[in-house]
C-alpha cells in the first residue's frame, strides 16, 4: 500500500482538486510510463476507466505535461552531456536569448537562474569536436550572450522526479 509523503502543497495547487488517489496514481505512472491503467486501477483500487479519467483531468489542469521516452543517447553516438553558464549583456535580453537558443536542437534544457549565470543550459554532442563547433558557431553567435562557461558531465548517476507518495 502508498502511504502520502508527508509535505505541503502548496496553497495555488490546492485549488487544482488533486486528492491522494491521484498523487498515488502519478507516483505508479513516474516509475512506470507503459504501466496500463487496469494495473494502476488494481493498485489504487479504482477501476481503470477511473485513472482514464483522473488522468485526463491532471493533463487538462496542466498537472501531467505528457510522457516521455527516455534513450540512451551514447549508443547513438552521443558521447558528450555538457553544460553551459551563460552570461548575457543585460538581463532585460533574457527572452530573445532564449527564442534564438531554442533554434539549436542539442541544447536539452534551459533555465532562468540566480548566482553568476543568467541562463543554465544542458547540451549533448556527439564528441568534443561537435561540442566546439556547437559552442562556436552557435551558442557564442546569439545576440545578447556575452559569454558562456562549460562543464562537461563525467558521468550521470541520478536522474529522477520527485517522490509525490511512498
Amino acid at each position: 500500500m502508498l502511504k502520502l509523503l508527508h509535505f505541503m502543497i502548496p496553497k495555488q495547487a490546492q485549488n487544482l482538486e488533486i486528492d491522494n488517489i491521484d498523487l498515488k496514481i502519478l507516483s505508479l505512472l513516474m516509475q512506470d510510463a507503459t504501466m496500463p491503467y487496469t494495473e494502476i486501477g488494481k493498485q489504487v483500487f479504482v477501476s481503470g476507466g477511473t485513472v482514464h479519467v483522473r488522468m485526463k483531468k491532471m493533463e487538462e489542469l496542466g498537472v501531467v505535461k505528457g510522457s516521455q521516452l527516455i534513450i540512451d543517447y551514447s549508443k547513438l553516438g552521443y558521447d558528450i552531456i555538457a553544460f553551459l553558464g551563460i552570461y548575457l549583456q543585460k538581463s532585460d535580453l533574457y527572452d530573445a536569448v532564449v527564442v534564438q537558443l531554442n533554434d539549436i536542437p542539442e541544447i536539452l534544457s534551459l533555465n532562468y537562474t540566480t548566482g553568476n549565470y543568467s541562463i543554465f543550459a544542458k547540451i549533448i554532442c556527439r564528441d568534443t569536436k561537435h561540442l566546439m563547433e556547437i559552442l562556436h558557431n552557435k551558442i557564442q553567435k546569439v545576440q545578447g550572450i556575452e559569454r558562456t562557461e562549460t562543464f562537461i558531465s563525467l558521468e550521470e548517476r541520478l536522474n529522477r522526479q520527485y517522490e509525490l507518495v511512498k
